[in-house]
């Protein structure tokens, strides 16, 4: 009897234990770091121009990226490429069809060189070797396939001109100089430069247009600082032009201008946000279609004959798809789709038999895991402004009283949007909450909305991040006490006014390639951000300028150094040309004079951001263990005092 009550007992209580746990949830098991964060199996297909071939990135046998070719219908896929250690992260197709162009750069410096891949003699070749130039490719167009446009610092380094490079003997012409104000050129249909977007001295834009090459440049528009103008292309007569425009509205709109007349037709426009990625058919430069993004992404179809394509491929997948890639002939398109759970796809999409191929996914591992729901929502800051932002949350546990990390986004004029996050999949495999916000300053929102973070670094930016803290804590999602922050470039520079401007508000702060000391970031960016600077002096305030010296030292977290009182963890590139290194090394030594706590971790072969996998992966783990340690999430442990193949340098304080 005695041992059957004892039974009873038990039995009662590992039911009320089953039911307490079923109650609480329990998290889908530990998502390796390296399948959220290791190079993709393959991605970025593109078809060359005749349709023949297919060109991709995929992983070497020593884990670098390179370009993969193969014939369309056959299995002789092969790999072009050669890089000894960075891998390669951007590449074309010349209109040749038998040239491939690729980007790279020294250990993280951005001056990147253009190559090409010749497929038939497998020769690779530096089209830009100049020592210490950037350079990229502008232009090119199918009715010239021996030649493109490359943008390129080498005759000044603080200034772009345009070069004619010749694919068959790789003579590189001069063909436009910069006058000293240029930030962007654009060619037409018949390879000729003939447009150029300037930053002019008070931070606004200006269109230039000329007639030909020989003709002189006259002024298209001119608008201040607070308006929104990008040029997008010219018609294939070259009569008209293709502008992204606030002039009259809030909102960017989507605008076709007569050069002879001025009349301007509206094409596209939405009262929520600017108009965003616009298709344009690679042959008569008509264009065909334009996206909107208020939370997730919608098109706008401009031309008719694409509008039955566009609609049979929004049913192949539930995300949101992109055109990356197309043929001369324009008889089929490479797709891709991003979607907030599962990894981005590529498709094969056939416009004669209006069918698509599912080419790959960029991380199959993902396929078939438990991935978090990114959900928009919209926040009201405290003067009321709306604040587009999107919340992760853990998969299998009560969305209550969970620990968060405010994770933000870099610019600050860019803005996060709808779609595969592997950070914010990683924070909710871990257990925690993930918000990102899309505070006054991010672009995409209209000109109002930009302009509001004029000169509010670490003011009205800053207290967006504050605001949105405080809705996820007052909805009941986040734990007050176990929100952390995080972030790169600005994200990085907002997670160190974190712990300087509201001290006691988060429990803990990761910052990568933050700007500690808005001067000395101002005094150290590329010589090539030039033309651009004034834009600087109007958003952030101007660092020469003695009216905006307390403003600027105000903004600067490295002066309120003795202010840290929460955990602290820094990664830096050493050769990061946006953010130089002294930004992190000056706030380190700042904490350690004030005997303070930090955590600083240097990639000595890392640039703005950690491009090779070990790397990236080597301070995500650190990063992980250090949240734990705060949030109290889940952990995967790390072997050694690394992850082999990285080169961390680590200097712990006052720990």
């Amino acid at each position: 009897m005695i041992r059957s009550r004892r039974f009873l007992a038990t039995t009662l209580l590992f039911a009320a234990l089953l039911a307490s746990a079923a109650a609480r949830g329990e998290l889908p098991p530990l998502i390796p770091r390296d399948v959220l964060f290791g190079n993709p199996e393959r991605s970025r297909p593109r078809l060359s121009p005749d349709g023949q071939r297919l060109a991709w990135l995929a992983p070497d046998p020593k884990n670098v990226l390179q370009v993969w070719v193969k014939t369309i219908g056959s299995s002789d896929d092969k790999m072009v490429t050669a890089d000894k250690k960075r891998g390669i992260r951007n590449f074309q197709w010349a209109p040749d069809n038998r040239t491939l162009l690729f980007q790279q750069d020294n250990d993280g410096d951005e001056n990147f060189h253009v190559y090409g891949v010749d497929l038939t003699t497998g020769n690779v070749r530096d089209y830009t070797a100049i020592q210490g130039v950037r350079a990229s490719v502008s232009a090119a167009e199918s009715a010239f396939p021996d030649e493109v446009l490359i943008d390129m610092n080498a005759r000044n380094r603080q200034l772009f001109d345009v070069y004619r490079l010749n694919l068959k003997t790789g003579a590189l012409i001069f063909d436009t100089e910069n006058p000293g104000d240029v930030a962007g050129w654009t060619s037409d249909s018949k390879l000729q430069v003939r447009a150029a977007q300037i930053a002019t001295p008070d931070g606004g834009t200006e269109i230039r247009i000329r007639d030909s090459t020989t003709a002189p440049w006259k002024s298209l528009l001119k608008v201040g600082p607070d308006e929104i103008l990008n040029f997008e292309g010219f018609s294939d007569d070259g009569k008209s032009v293709f502008l992204k425009s606030s002039i009259g509205s809030d909102t960017a709109r989507l605008v076709q201008r007569d050069l002879a007349t001025g009349n301007e037709k509206e094409l596209a426009v939405s009262t929520d946000v600017d108009a965003g990625d616009i298709v344009i058919h690679p042959q008569t430069h008509v264009l065909q279609a334009v996206s909107f993004s208020p939370g997730r992404t919608s098109w706008k179809v401009l031309d008719a004959s694409i509008q039955a394509d566009f609609d049979a491929i929004a049913k192949l997948n539930s995300g949101d798809f992109q055109i990356t890639s197309r043929t001369d002939k324009d008889d089929a398109w490479i797709v891709a789709f991003t979607s907030d759970r599962g990894p981005v796809s590529f498709w094969k999409w056939d416009r004669t038999a209006k069918q698509g191929t599912l080419l790959f996914t960029a991380q199959p591992k993902l396929e078939g895991l438990s991935l978090g729901e990114m959900k928009p929502v919209v926040i009201k800051a405290r003067d009321g402004l709306s604040l587009n932002a999107y919340l992760t949350l853990p998969v299998g546990v009560p969305a209550k009283n969970l620990p968060i990390v405010l994770f933000v986004h870099g610019g600050p004029w860019a803005r996060d949007a709808w779609g595969y996050s592997p950070y914010a999949q990683w924070f909710a495999n871990r257990g925690y909450a993930s918000l990102q916000v899309n505070f006054r300053g991010s672009t995409g929102y209209g000109k109002k909305f930009l302009n509001a973070g004029n000169r509010q670094w670490g003011l009205k930016m800053h207290d967006d991040l504050l605001d949105a803290t405080d809705w996820a804590i007052k909805q009941g999602v986040a734990d007050p006490n176990k929100v952390a922050i995080m972030g790169g470039s600005y994200g990085g520079y907002a997670a160190l006014a974190a712990v300087t401007y509201s001290p006691e508000k988060f429990a803990c702060s990761v910052d990568i390639v933050g700007p500690s000391n808005l001067k000395t970031l101002i005094a150290s960016i590329p010589p090539y951000w030039k033309p651009i600077r004034a834009m600087f002096d109007v958003r952030m305030g101007n660092v020469d300028d003695p009216k905006d010296a307390e403003l600027i030292k105000a903004a600067s977290p490295l002066f309120k150094a003795d202010k840290i009182v929460r955990p602290l963890l820094i990664g830096q590139g050493a050769n990061d040309p946006r953010v130089n290194v002294k930004e992190s090394e000056q706030i380190v030594d700042a904490i350690e004079k004030n005997k303070g706590n930090v955590t600083y971790v240097l990639y000595p072969d890392e640039g703005h951001g950690f491009a090779r996998p070990e790397n990236r992966i080597d301070f995500n783990a650190r990063a992980e263990k250090f949240l734990a340690q705060y949030l109290g999430g889940r952990v995967e442990p790390i072997a050694g005092d690394k992850v082999p193949g990285s080169t961390a340098v680590v200097r712990v304080i006052g720990k």
